[in-house]
């Protein structure tokens, strides 16, 4: 059974989102380890060390994802997440910006895929699924 650790990250506590991702995710067959709302990067490493996970899904939609997801993949590396496949999703920068231009600087950023808001958890399965070699 694959695990996918989520949360939501940075002062950020949009919980309703999270719950539903969580459901799906379970209803697939996945283990899913939700760190919840508010969560740093460290929390978010250590979860997927403890639970040997194989994949972070980081939701945001206070705006500063951004910001808050910097550097996420470079933690990864030194804490020997060397593998793991990173997710990141919802309102993540702040303002209007051509979403090209935002999955550029993420997929820079070391993300694997990147979801603009409102994108439906179901539409991202297939993703999942393809990403986890299922």
């Amino acid at each position: 059974m694959k695990t996918i650790v989520i949360g939501v990250i940075g002062a950020d506590v949009h919980a309703v989102g999270n719950r539903i991702i969580e459901y799906v995710l379970t209803n697939e067959g996945y283990n899913v380890v939700n760190i919840g709302v508010l969560s740093s990067q460290e929390d978010f490493i250590n979860a997927a060390i403890e639970s040997d996970a194989d994949m972070i899904l980081v939701s945001s939609l206070y705006g500063h994802g951004e910001i808050d997801c910097r550097g996420l993949r470079d933690k990864c590396v030194e804490a020997g997440l060397t593998n793991i496949i990173l997710y990141v999703g919802g309102n993540i920068v702040v303002g209007k910006q051509n979403f090209v231009d935002v999955e550029k600087r993420f997929l820079e950023m070391g993300f694997n895929r990147v979801f603009g808001p409102g994108t439906p958890i179901e539409t991202v399965l297939p993703m999942i699924k393809a990403d986890l070699g299922l």
